[in-house]
């Protein structure tokens, strides 16, 4: 059986994400190409001690995006890292904190999307990307009859100071999509809970008809429920129906959920690699060190010990829901709703949803 990758095109996506913060920042008149290239290149230098190097990158662009706003604008944007609002989240469309697309001009909306690149791969920022691009897609669905559906309405807010020595974070969220970033002592960064929905999950009409935004997270499931024989099979569904949504929801903890479902020392080797290939697939949306550094800790704790459970039909288009769980983490995804055309999935840590295990220990430290 082959062990987890640890996220294996960390430089070409270094340099990717270098080259376009470079473009942006050169392109505000905020910075010159030679001033954009010095401090963001330094800022993506990586060390080996861990998340660093994005870190950093987050807080050069967490303060050229600031730097950017009107007074007006920063009081919408910021607020402090202990507001309770930094752990209130969600996956529907609603009012959230932070300041929204829609209210950006076009070389801040730049900023922002080069914050954004910072936190999540280029395979991370095309799932977003079309995710947000649905909306459109969604409201002539809807014709009117649904909640407004605006591309614009995604929002970004600042909790803290990004260049000081204390905590702070960041989060971009909107329908579908939730990205929340924790950064401790300069050098650690907690990036759950972690959300990707798309509606529809395949685009059955017009000019994008077949378009899927989270296709693999959908096919790598299936290929692995599929794979299992009689016995294996009868320990992975847990039912045969599917629920309505991931039964997390959008709680500030994510409790364990009793294991269930089939322990991966259960699985042959082609099926382990099917499985390692899934877990890869949710953790290489993020940027390159924290997809390495998620992967690392599922590792630790054992891959054995990670179970495998579905529930509801095998067959595309037809409702179904699965989890992967192991003693740290929750992946949770479900496509039920709207005739099992509507996804929700999401990464959850046990102990660093918001960094609480990561501030736990750094306070502890600072009072030694």
């Amino acid at each position: 059986m082959k062990g987890i990758t640890i996220y294996p095109q960390r430089h070409k996506e270094v340099e990717t994400r270098r080259v376009f913060l470079v473009q942006v920042a050169a392109g505000t008149g905020l910075l010159s190409p030679s001033r954009a290239l010095a401090r963001i290149t330094t800022s993506l230098k990586y060390s080996e001690q861990g998340p660093t190097a994005t870190s950093s990158a987050m807080a050069t662009a967490s303060q050229a995006f600031l730097n950017s706003l009107s007074s007006e604008q920063r009081t919408i944007a910021i607020l402090p890292f202990e507001d309770d609002q930094r752990q209130d989240w969600h996956y529907i469309p609603k009012p959230r904190k932070g300041i929204p697309y829609k209210q950006l001009g076009e070389a801040q909306t730049q900023l922002a999307h080069a914050l954004l690149s910072t936190g999540l791969s280029p395979q991370g920022l095309q799932k977003a990307s079309t995710i947000v691009s649905l909306e459109p897609i969604l409201a002539q669905i809807e014709q009117g009859g649904g909640p407004g559906r605006d591309s614009g309405l995604y929002y970004f807010c600042i909790f803290g100071k990004p260049q000081s020595s204390k905590p702070w974070g960041w989060s971009m969220e909107g329908h579908h999509l939730s990205f929340n970033y924790t950064i401790v002592a300069d050098s650690v960064v907690a990036s759950t809970p972690t959300f990707l929905g798309a509606h529809p999950a395949e685009v059955q009409h017009g000019p994008r008809q077949g378009l899927r935004a989270l296709p693999s997270e959908e096919d790598l499931a299936r290929r692995l429920v599929k794979s299992l024989d009689d016995r294996q099979r009868a320990e992975a569904v847990v039912s045969e129906s599917a629920p309505s949504d991931i039964l997390s929801a959008s709680s500030r903890k994510a409790s364990p959920i009793a294991p269930a479902g089939l322990q991966a020392n259960r699985l042959t080797g082609q099926q382990a690699d099917i499985l390692t290939n899934l877990l890869n697939e949710y953790a290489a949306n993020m940027a390159p060190d924290i997809a390495a550094a998620r992967l690392s800790k599922v590792h630790s704790a054992g891959f054995t010990n990670i179970h495998f459970a579905w529930a509801g039909g095998f067959e595309h288009g037809q409702g179904h829901y699965y989890r992967i769980q192991g003693p740290t983490f929750l992946i949770e995804y479900d496509n039920t709703q709207n005739n099992a055309n509507h996804i929700h999935s999401v990464w959850r840590d046990f102990n660093g949803d918001f960094g609480v295990d990561l501030l736990a220990e750094h306070y502890r430290s600072a009072h030694r």
